[in-house]
Parts: structure tokens; sequence; C-alpha cells
């Protein structure tokens, strides 16, 4: 307790601001978020971590010792909001609330922030660790990625996936309306940013919770003025969760293509889509992952174990006699689709990527879902406004995050090559703002 103690004054310390901070970008060019054109020779001016003032270039009136960068050259965009990761458990592939640790928590912090991630939902899998860490940040002007979280999420008795390792124990593990009520009164003491529950039986493998307790737990915490996500595979448990007020699908559906009940029940209730796309992927790619395990784009984010393990022939065979493995690429390939049907027909699409659990690796895949949503057939501008301006109007953030707006954080990427060309340009990372502070 004393070692935690410590490390949260240290947080506390380094998210506290300059008092009078001022600095200046000018001669970029900026995509605010908001799914505009960009805007060429632009400028900004960050007062202790708030965008004080935003536009063009020629309307720049730089505040009296104010530190300045040119950009000239760069592109400017909104720092990426990642609405489903899993925090503090995950070490290399293993899974365990024992890694739940300051020290871990701060790693996988800093790793988020160096791959443009300034903001990330922790989906039902957290410890009261991470409220102490959130208060931290929000006292003051964070360095590092900015928490959100579920707190911890919801299955019925022994249901998934409370059965993967690491996992039991972790969820609440409901059996009647009573347990709901008093579990969501816990986590709306705790101020949870969002309530998650999963609703799945790993195709027919594993028990799901019964749609009623997931009904009631969705009006309980509604009426608490919580918005509540669920993992989702099927297309019928999703019409029927966001009848009842669900606010996100926290993956795509799988089983089948999205229908119009699904479109109709989503734009009227104002459901988000949260894709995941790279969460199909992590059940396939490994078992014959090409050129990837050489990219150090890629294993920069790995420790060095692990990154000389994915190469092994015998970690590959592993991974080809998973039993997910026959059916990623299915899955993948669903996805897919339904993402650009509910795109093309006006429904919201978050940006999210499940990470933190094995195979899902951290910073890169938010980078790399960014690729398969394009590939679906969403536009670069598109995904970048569902990583920015969308996921902070579903976190209810919209006042302080999401997209480049004078009062707003300035949470922001700089890069060296136009995302609206090619979307794998959002890894061409020079600088990464948080409050306007470089990230660690």
């Amino acid at each position: 307790m004393l070692r935690t103690n410590r490390i949260l004054l240290a947080w506390i310390f380094c998210t506290a601001g300059l008092a009078g901070e001022t600095l200046v970008l000018e001669n970029f060019t900026l995509i605010d978020g908001n799914g505009g054109p960009p805007l060429a020779n632009a400028a900004m001016v960050i007062t202790e971590g708030r965008i004080k003032w935003i536009g063009a270039k020629a309307g720049l009136k730089t505040p009296s010792g104010a530190e300045r960068r040119d950009l000239t050259g760069k592109f400017v965009t909104p720092g990426i909001i990642n609405l489903h990761s899993h925090l503090g458990n995950g070490v290399d592939l293993t899974q365990d609330p024992k890694n739940f640790t300051p020290e871990n928590l701060a790693r996988q912090l800093a790793l988020y922030a160096s791959y443009g991630v300034t903001s990330t939902v922790s989906m039902g899998s957290d410890q009261d660790l991470i409220y102490a860490v959130r208060t931290a940040q929000r006292r003051g002007r964070p360095k590092e990625t900015r928490i959100f979280t579920a707190g911890r999420g919801f299955t019925g008795p022994a249901g998934y996936p409370t059965s993967a390792p690491g996992m039991k124990g972790v969820p609440y593990e409901v059996s009647s309306v009573e347990e709901v009520k008093k579990n969501v009164a816990e986590l709306a003491g705790k101020k949870v940013d969002l309530v998650k529950i999963w609703v799945d039986d790993h195709l027919g493998k594993e028990r799901k919770i019964p749609m009623e307790l997931s009904k009631a737990i969705i009006a309980e915490a509604t009426m608490r003025k919580i918005k509540v996500a669920a993992h989702v595979f099927y297309l019928d448990d999703s019409k029927e969760l966001v009848n009842a007020g669900l606010r996100a699908l926290a993956h795509s559906v799988r089983d089948k293509e999205v229908d119009d009940g699904l479109i109709s029940v989503m734009k009227t209730k104002g459901a988000y889509q949260i894709p995941t796309l790279t969460r199909e992927i992590s059940t396939f790619f490994f078992a014959k992952p090409g050129e990837l395990v050489n990219d150090p784009y890629f294993t920069r984010g790995l420790s060095p174990s692990l990154a000389a393990l994915l190469k092994t022939p015998e970690f590959q065979k592993r991974m080809l006699a998973d039993p997910d493995y026959l059916h990623g690429a299915e899955w993948l390939a669903m996805a897919k689709k339904n993402l650009k049907k509910l795109s093309d027909a006006g429904v919201k699409i978050g940006f999210g990527t499940d990470t933190g659990p094995p195979r899902r690796f951290q910073g890169f895949f938010e980078q790399w879902e960014m690729e398969l949503m394009v590939d679906a057939g969403m536009t670069p501008l598109q995904v970048i406004t569902s990583a920015s301006k969308t996921a902070a109007e579903y976190l209810g953030e919209s006042k302080n995050l999401g997209t480049l707006q004078a009062g707003k954080w300035a949470d922001l990427i700089v890069l060296a090559k136009n995302p609206l060309d090619n979307i794998k340009n959002t890894r061409s990372i020079e600088t990464v703002l948080i409050a306007g502070r470089k990230a660690n």
C-alpha cells in the first residue's frame, strides 16, 4: 500500500500544470476531427494545456512569451480515443489480476500514448487502483493516456468470459435482479464512466448471461444516468439489447449480416457501434504472421522475449491449433461487411479495439484498426472522425475532448504524412501531446 501511494503521489505531481504556460503551433495542416476538409497553413495557441485559439495562420496573434513551434509540412489530428481496451491485467501473453499494479498500468498508458492513443476506456476488468489513477489524472494534466473505466463488468454465474485464463472473479457474476441493483449501485458510487456486460456463449461452448438480467443492468444503470455497452456476437441479442436501451455494441455482430431492424433501432435509440476488427484478426493472424513480426513499428511495443516468441514455429503451430483459428477469418469478414453497412446507413461508429488481452497488442492494434476500417469501406476522414469526435460524444466528453477546437484539451498528434492520402500515414507520428505536453 505504501508503494502504491508513493506512485500515485508521483502521478499527481506529474499531472500538475505550469501556470501561464503557452505554446504556439504554426504552419501545419489541420484535420480537426469534425469531419470537414483539412485547413492548410493553420495555427494553434495552447495555454495551460487547453486550446485558446485555433484557425488560419493569417489570424494568429502570438501571445507574449509563448513558446513557438514551426510545423511546416506536418499534419495535426486529434489524439485517438479508444472506446474498448482492457488495462492492467496483461503482461506479454499472460492475463492475470495479479498484474494489475501501478507499474504495469503506467507502462501500458505510456505505450498507448506513444502510438497516438490519448484516451482509452478500460472495459470491465478493472480493480480499485484504476479509480485512484483516474482521479489523479483529472486533478491536473496527465502526460500519459487518459483513463475512462467501466470498473467491473457483468456476466451470469460461471458465464463467459470467466472460463478464460485470468478472468475468474474479474466480472460480477449475477444471478438475480437484487444482485444487479446492489452491484450497479456499487459502480455508481465509484463514478464509473460506463457499465459493461458480456453477452456471449462463445458458439454455445459457455454460459451466457440471461437476457432478463442484461435488461435489468441496463435499466438500473440508465436510471443512474450511466451508459451501458455490451460485448455481443449475435444479431438477435444485439437487437434486443439496443431495444432495451443499450448505448453501444462493444463488438461487431458476427453471426450474420445486420438487417434493417437493427439499423433502425440503433438510429432511433442513438446507439453506437464499436467494431473491434483487430479483435477478430488476433484469433488467426499470428498462426501465419508473415513479415509483421519483423516490423520495428510493431515490435517496439513488445518485450524482447515476446517478440522472439512470435517468430517461432512452435508458437505459430499453437495458434493453428486454437479453436478460434477456424472461425476468425469468417468473423472478420462479417464484421467488416457489417461495419460498412452500418456506416453507410448513418449509424454512429465509435472506435475501439479490445486491446490488452493476449495477442491484442496495445498501441499497434489501434493503428491497425484504422487500416482495417478503411479496408471495410470507410474513408480515412470517417475513421479519424470515429476515433475523435464520435468517440468523445459517446463518452459525453465533447466539451473537453475529441476535436481540436478552442476550449478543449490539446490532445493531438503531429504527423509527418497526410493520413487522408493513406490511412497508414497515421503511423508517421512525430509528437503526441496530451493536455498540451509531450506524452511520456
